[in-house]
């Protein structure tokens, strides 16, 4: 998403994405999709909701979150075994990852030039390339 792109309305992203618009997926996506490129954990969205005296559970969080991503709504980056991130940027583009922070960011389109791919096995394609530095 644009960084200068206006809010979605939840209704419609959860209906175009086959999602029944529970009240509790209404607001998840309206702290998601504000507008804004965000890559969030479940931990950030509990943080969130609570902010925005949204009352949740991290099983719902959890669970919305990975339904949102099966959908194709969010994208999962898995920086380390149990810490995945979500990313609401949906476009092909690479991340740094801040360890000592816990924290992810965009990598600037066109500053990673890949020369060579190894050989693929026999009868299978190459479903994306994303490049996480850990920093």
């Amino acid at each position: 998403m644009d960084s200068a792109a206006s809010p979605l309305d939840p209704n419609q992203i959860l209906a175009k994405n086959g999602i029944r618009p529970t009240k509790i997926r209404k607001a998840i996506a309206r702290l998601l999709f504000d507008g804004h490129d965000k890559h969030v954990t479940v931990e950030n969205v509990i943080d969130m909701a609570r902010n925005s005296e949204i009352k949740t559970s991290v099983a719902s969080v959890y669970n919305t979150l990975n339904q949102f991503a099966a959908a194709g709504l969010l994208r999962r980056v898995v920086v380390e075994q149990g810490r995945t991130f979500f990313d609401t940027n949906l476009s092909d583009h690479h991340h740094f990852y801040f360890e000592d922070e816990q924290r992810l960011e965009d990598i600037p389109d066109g500053t990673i030039k890949l020369q060579s791919i190894p050989k693929l096995p026999y009868g299978r394609r190459i479903k994306s390339i994303g490049v996480t530095i850990r920093v």
